[in-house]
């Protein structure tokens, strides 16, 4: 695997083994196992979006391998004064192994890959969230042994994470269904794919959507670069909340999920939220292992 851009990129063999080495890595790191797979190398990481979890897990996870990351704000970059992304793309591998970006535009990412020469790992775009759907697998897969059958809702925003929930979980034989208000849709295509190639549904009656859900998710109602939108968000995401009442038609051992950052008392009730804090925290904690295994095999280390 050369470089990780998208989810719909992988196929379900390629996401089955990048699970299976995060969990080995997650064994190890837990009983003290050292695993330098890395050493040596170096990882560069272009930040256009403020970040908690992506950025402290790719440098822990570096760490943890033998490597060292290097945190590259576009603000101190000459690409964010105007450097074409396909020169930065060839300085950068010239110096580095390995970059990841998190930004807004996903061909800022595809064009990194064009005209570089290392490995391109996407830390987010406003397409899509590669990294954070493979440690939501990895977190159901540990809660409900399988993900063959299972059924994911998703309620509130098609955004992001919308489409990469969809790309990782029908590609793992996943059920998908999404609640969101008309106008908010994932993307057409993806979900057209989606459609074509198994068990989707989306729908403006969160009702309909969270029916028998295995896994119920959702995610703040206005993403970065969107909070002139907040006010108005509010009233039109104001149906699509995971409380109490809607939990109660999934199935009694649903799980939540979330990505983080969480607004209680907007798309999720505190309630709710703190009835699943293990699973959520435990999926954001995988934001780790399946990012260190996205690093193995990108960046050439053996496992």
């Amino acid at each position: 695997m050369k470089h990780l851009l998208k989810l719909a990129d992988l196929t379900a063999d390629e996401i089955t083994e990048l699970l299976n080495i995060a969990d080995q890595l997650k064994y190890e790191k837990k009983n003290g196992v050292p695993h330098p797979l890395l050493k040596g190398k170096t990882l560069g990481m272009i930040f256009s979006k403020s970040s908690t979890r992506t950025r402290v897990s790719f440098e822990v996870g570096m760490f943890d391998l033998g490597g060292f990351a290097l945190f590259l704000s576009s603000r101190d970059l000459q690409i964010g004064r105007g450097e074409p992304v396909e020169d930065t793309a060839r300085v950068l591998s010239r110096y580095l192994d390995g970059i990841m970006i998190r930004t807004f535009a996903q061909q800022e990412v595809e064009d990194l890959a064009k005209y570089g020469s290392i490995p391109i790992i996407n830390g987010l775009t406003d397409y899509c969230h590669p990294c954070q759907v493979l440690a939501d697998l990895m977190t159901i897969r540990e809660r409900k042994g399988a993900l063959a059958g299972k059924r994911l809702c998703f309620v509130g925003d098609g955004n992001n994470m919308a489409n990469s929930l969809i790309a990782g979980c029908i590609t793992m034989g996943m059920q998908v269904s999404v609640a969101c208000p008309a106008g908010h849709e994932p993307d057409a295509k993806l979900m057209q794919w989606a459609s074509e190639t198994g068990n989707f549904l989306c729908t403006t009656d969160v009702q309909q959507a969270i029916q028998d859900a295995d896994v119920v998710y959702t995610d703040v109602w206005a993403s970065m670069g969107q909070e002139d939108e907040a006010d108005e968000r509010r009233k039109v995401f104001a149906p699509y909340q995971v409380n109490a009442a809607n939990m109660a038609l999934a199935k009694p051992d649903a799980m939540v999920m979330h990505c983080l950052p969480a607004h209680r008392e907007e798309e999720i009730t505190t309630e709710v939220f703190e009835q699943h804090a293990d699973e959520i925290f435990e999926e954001a904690e995988n934001r780790l292992h399946a990012q260190k295994a996205v690093l193995v095999k990108c960046m050439g280390g053996e496992q």
